[in-house]
């Protein structure tokens, strides 16, 4: 609904379909509705009026004895280990100590009250929200606490008043559902934007309230907060954020999917065979299940059933629909749940139905691919596969705009095939490659025109000529900027992904390196599979003053062992490409710190540091919280 029709007070809600005793519930859109359940105000709230998870149920006497039971010794507290650097709850734990401020959070820990949380359980409350966390829930500080407190909300925005029901406790902080929005800020949210009936419900998507515009600039503040919070640099070392590339497509623009789904409990570990759906039967008559197949619900471990997602592209739309029947009318055959995978690519000259007919994917679910927008390793490891395929019948379309037909490959062995600009990409569709087709022209051009930009005569005169793509995958930044350089090498630890690399060399008649050319340049290019602490063993005669290296790393970022290796080569221009741009900014940081560690080391050396040149976020993910983010560093020389 527009701004103006968004009533004074509405309850954000989580339809459920009732189902029979035992059977899980499955989760629909959430909807704006009247309230439903009364709120209890701070004054009121207490152990007898606030139901508490930990406490629920719990008998008032013995049922043998009459007698009361004996009161449990209380547990002796024991701090959880600080989250993993980088990671969704230690970016969340910056933004709320950020928020809190510094005197406050230092004050909390020396009364070792950081981790005691004045809500329970299930308590109900109201809320001004702060702002947006970089993760895309809100932040709104707790009123007349006596622990000073945050309280994560998703999809709610800033300056709205909200009321929320608290579900978990953690560290300076409650998670809690968004039960309703009292006074919607109508600058911003705007319902009749949305175009996902799960949304709400679907941990997938945050912003689809919000202009584009309006994402846009929210993720220019991530980088700058992730370089604050993340890189330990004073502020005169950081320049401006640039404002976030956008993408051409905020919908259907996602090439790769992977729904999810789970048997009943009680059928797990039950034999296979010719007598799995008699087995099935006599199992499920006791306890009905409501198969799902879909994503993770925000807030939840569990998987809603979802039937359409709109920001993939319309070929994998038009493949889940029978993807999903298909599970359905075979459920009884399988011993675990599972994860399938659907991916767009172009038909390939040689593909066949079989080309794009069985998919296979892990038993485990996981909800993490949606949850938080994909910035997976190299090459997606699959631990353990299903022992028989999931069969999924081929789906092909044209899309608008689009000369060649696209087809949906749920085999992760197959071959996807994509075009970015006029190159051509073939890779393993199991394996790593972005999963947003329509920025990639954009992001390649950026890199490019930040490697060759110049200022001055004295940059021009030593114009880089040498390239070293690291974390290359299948090629992506080396096969496309590989016109402009001389020498191009591409080092990756996946021996399967360097494999990739060099077909899509051949495929784009890029010639391997030779000794013999009668070229007066003698162009080439070279993929070699390489370990993470001599990653630069193999480009050591390249000249560092006329050498690029570009850094595509996986979410955990850069190890100290790769960085010191950057300090030792030197080279001319560092381009920092990030799904995370958190940990991109604690490795900027290290970067400098240990450039300037070893010019205080090596007296007898030219002391040198890299510059920030720029810092910008590009939007693969419209709809969602997660950016991408560019950084471009330039070798310069310390003066005095």
């Amino acid at each position: 609904m527009a701004n103006s029709e968004i009533p004074s007070a509405h309850t954000w809600k989580r339809s459920v379909t009732p189902t029979s005793t035992g059977a899980q519930q499955s989760v629909k859109r959430a909807r704006l509705d009247e309230p439903e359940v009364p709120i209890v105000s701070d004054a009121q709230a207490g152990p007898s009026s606030v139901w508490n998870a930990d406490n629920d149920d719990v008998p008032m006497n013995d049922a043998r004895t009459g007698q009361s039971p004996k009161k449990a010794r209380p547990k002796k507290f024991k701090r959880p280990p600080p989250p993993e650097p980088g990671s969704s709850e230690d970016v969340i734990l910056h933004d709320v100590m950020s928020l809190l401020g510094a005197e406050q959070v230092a004050s909390a820990m020396k009364n070792k009250s950081d981790y005691t949380s004045p809500l329970e359980k299930g308590q109900e409350i109201e809320l001004v929200v702060s702002e947006l966390s970089s993760n895309g829930e809100s932040l709104s500080l707790l009123p007349s606490s006596p622990t000073p407190w945050v309280v994560l909300v998703p999809f709610a925005l800033p300056g709205e008043t909200i009321r929320a029901r608290v579900y978990a406790n953690a560290r300076f902080h409650s998670l809690a559902d968004l039960v309703s929005v009292v006074t919607p800020n109508q600058a911003l949210r705007d319902m009749g934007r949305v175009k996902c009936r799960y949304f709400g419900a679907c941990a997938g998507c945050q912003y689809q309230m919000l202009s584009y515009d309006t994402q846009l600039e929210l993720k220019r503040k991530v980088v700058e907060k992730a370089y604050n919070h993340f890189s330990g640099l004073p502020a005169h070392l950081l320049p401006s954020i640039l404002p976030t590339i956008p993408s051409p497509k905020t919908y259907g623009y996602r090439t790769k999917i992977t729904p999810h789904f789970d048997i009943a409990p009680n059928s797990r570990g039950r034999r296979r065979g010719k007598d799995a759906k008699d087995d099935h039967k006599d199992v499920t008559a006791a306890k009905p299940f409501d198969l799902t197949i879909g994503f993770g619900e925000k807030g939840r471990r569990r998987v809603i059933d979802i039937e359409e997602c709109v920001i993939a592209t319309p070929v994998l739309n038009k493949a889940l629909t029978p993807a999903r029947e298909m599970v359905q009318r075979n459920i009884n055959t399988y011993k675990r749940g599972a994860t399938l995978l659907l991916r767009d690519s172009l038909k390939r000259p040689d593909s066949s139905p079989a080309n794009a007919s069985t998919s296979t994917g892990p038993v485990d679910l996981a909800l993490e691919q949606i949850t938080n927008p994909p910035a997976p390793p190299s090459t997606e490891t699959r631990s353990n596969e299903l022992s028989e395929p999931v069969v999924v019948p081929s789906a092909t379309m044209p899309l608008p705009g689009e000369e060649e037909e696209h087809i949906c490959i749920t085999d992760h062995k197959a071959t996807v095939r994509e075009s970015v600009g006029d190159t051509i990409f073939e890779f393993p569709a199991g394996s790593f490659f972005q999963n947003n087709n329509s920025v990639l022209p954009s992001l390649v051009d950026y890199v490019r025109n930040a490697i060759f930009a110049s200022t001055s005569s004295e940059a021009e005169a030593v114009r880089p000529t040498h390239l070293v793509d690291t974390y290359c995958g299948s090629g992506l930044f080396a096969i496309s900027l590989a016109p402009a350089f001389i020498h191009v090498a591409g080092v990756e630890i996946s021996a399967d992904s360097i494999a990739s690399a060099r077909q899509n060399a051949r495929l784009n008649n890029l010639p391997p390196a030779s000794s013999s050319s009668s070229s007066s340049i003698n162009k080439s290019i070279v993929f070699t599979a390489g370990k993470s602490e001599s990653i630069f063993a193999t480009v050591s005669h390249f000249p560092p003053t006329h050498t690029v290296v570009i850094i595509d790393p996986p979410r955990k970022g850069c190890d100290k062992p790769f960085l010191q290796q950057l300090v030792t080569f030197r080279p001319a221009k560092l381009v920092y490409v990030s799904c995370n741009v958190h940990t991109q900014a604690r490795d900027v940081g290290d970067l400098l710190r240990m450039m300037e560690q070893a010019g205080k080391d090596d007296a007898g050396v030219r002391r040198q540091t890299y510059v920030i040149e720029s810092l910008r976020g590009l939007d693969l993910f419209p709809q969602t919280s997660h950016v991408e983010s560019v950084a471009v560093l330039c070798l310069r020389d310390v003066e005095g």
